[in-house]
């Protein structure tokens, strides 16, 4: 079924490359990680150390988390605005509703994940059944989204559990971030999933969804569940946050608007639809996130930030049509 979908999606072609439809993208922007890693090694002499890259992570956790989900709707060629307000909503839960201990720490993120899914459901109904366009239906999504919080907390306060905010921004055995178990589930749900049907769906959806529908997809369940699934993820990136912040803000959400998609860009997705891959997003927002530190290292004034952040993006893309044109050029002959 899955090289049906691909084939369809496809004109009826099944690609040479179908095989590293997950990998690909992802390749260049882990390579890009770790050279980038190594030169803030050389620029800060703490950069190895277990504390450091603890902190790495944890600034890092909730953007990955965060780009996985705008990923799945991207590969279907769509764009969710509603991941302001998922985020929003699930930290203020989280510090209105302080739920102690491990049992708590786990209700909490059910409770999130649900909150996002939720979210993430009106949004696909709009989009996949309603045929509205999918950056005017999220907006108005993440519009209503954002005074819900506003109604759950007026301004920025509360408190998370101190469970949370402790144990999920420490780490194992003094080496291994807590935090990285949560993308790093993530990225095992994403391969796992990629060995499916739904895993093929999504891409052939985003490459063609008229080829997808005529070979038997059902593109509007498919759109459906990618919404619902990022929303989830959304809601894990909220809990996320929340462990880092300890406290809860009704405007949480709105730094990860432009972010998600920088993030899901350099990672090799295509915007357009039917291309990219979740990894690549995920280490994509590690890449931000680490461009910051390795430019606060450097000396370079925090005004300039958005600006490497833009150039970089950009280089990424090009780089990205680059590739993708000598592939196309390899695969024809």
């Amino acid at each position: 079924m899955n090289s049906e979908i691909l084939t369809a999606a496809n004109g009826g072609a099944l690609p040479p490359l179908a095989s590293r439809i997950f990998k690909m993208p992802a390749a260049f922007i882990i390579c890009f990680y770790v050279v980038l890693y190594a030169i803030y090694a050389l620029v800060d002499e703490k950069a190895l150390s277990a504390y450091t890259f603890t902190n790495l992570v944890n600034n890092a956790t909730p953007l990955a988390l965060a780009a996985a989900g705008q990923t799945l709707v991207v590969l279907t060629r769509g764009f969710d605005l509603s991941i302001v307000g998922s985020i929003s909503i699930a930290n203020v839960l989280m510090a209105v509703i302080p739920l102690e201990g491990p049992g708590g720490a786990a209700a909490s993120l059910v409770m999130c994940m649900a909150a996002g899914a939720l979210v993430g459901c009106c949004s696909g109904y709009l989009v996949a059944y309603r045929n509205l366009q999918s950056i005017a239906a999220t907006l108005g999504v993440m519009i209503v989204c954002q005074g819900i919080a506003l109604l759950i907390l007026s301004a920025p306060g509360g408190m998370v559990a101190e469970w949370v905010s402790y144990e999920l921004t420490d780490s194992l055995f003094g080496v291994i971030p807590v935090a990285l178990l949560f993308p790093a589930a993530v990225i095992v749900a994403w391969l796992l999933l990629g060995r499916t049907d739904l895993g093929a769906a999504f891409y052939a959806v985003g490459a063609d969804e008229t080829a997808s529908s005529l070979s038997g997809i059902p593109v509007k369940r498919t759109r459906l569940l990618s919404y619902i699934f990022a929303g989830s993820f959304y809601g894990m990136a909220g809990y996320m946050l929340s462990a880092q912040t300890a406290t809860g803000d009704p405007n949480a959400g709105m730094p990860f608007l432009l972010l998600s998609f920088a993030a899901v860009a350099l990672g090799g997705t295509s915007l357009a639809g039917g291309r990219g891959s979740l990894v690549g997003s995920i280490f994509g927002a590690a890449t931000l996130m680490l461009m910051q530190k390795v430019l606060f290292s450097g000396g370079i004034s925090s005004f300039y930030i958005g600006l490497f952040q833009g150039v970089l993006l950009l280089l990424a893309i090009l780089l990205s049509r680059v590739l993708e044109r000598t592939s196309n050029k390899g695969t024809k002959r």
